[in-house]
């Protein structure tokens, strides 16, 4: 049996054991529905899902791997049964050069444009 937090690290869902303990230990971790804590054994046939800011991603477990594993590898422990991420989270943010001090009342309107809010209210 393998604990929760150790297959979320061990399939590269977080960078360290110690981000996937605080994922489950904050609740944004369901094992087949129901909150967890991280010493949960998971199994072959469970369904897990990480809930991010926007968007929930649902894994089922194919293989329940202990160790941290290559990417194509890590990929084959796991069915991801999550919808297509959303497009408004791969959106390139705005972002100022470097030195070029505060921005004047035009650039905060193109700003406004570009995040499509209207600068007139």
């Amino acid at each position: 049996m393998t604990r929760i937090d150790v297959w979320l690290w061990s399939v590269r869902v977080y960078k360290s054991r110690s981000l996937a303990t605080a994922a489950v230990k904050g609740g944004h971790i369901r094992l087949n529905g129901d909150p967890v804590k991280p010493s949960h054994d998971v199994k072959p046939g469970d369904t897990v899902t990480i809930h991010t800011p926007g968007w929930d991603r649902v894994l089922k477990v194919v293989n329940p791997i202990t160790k941290r594993v290559g990417a194509k590898l890590a990929v084959e422990a796991y069915e991801d049964l999550s919808a297509p991420r959303p497009a408004y989270l791969s959106a390139p943010l705005a972002r100022r050069d470097r030195g070029t001090g505060r921005p004047t009342k035009k650039d905060r309107r193109e700003i406004d444009r570009l995040r499509g809010r209207d600068s007139r209210y």
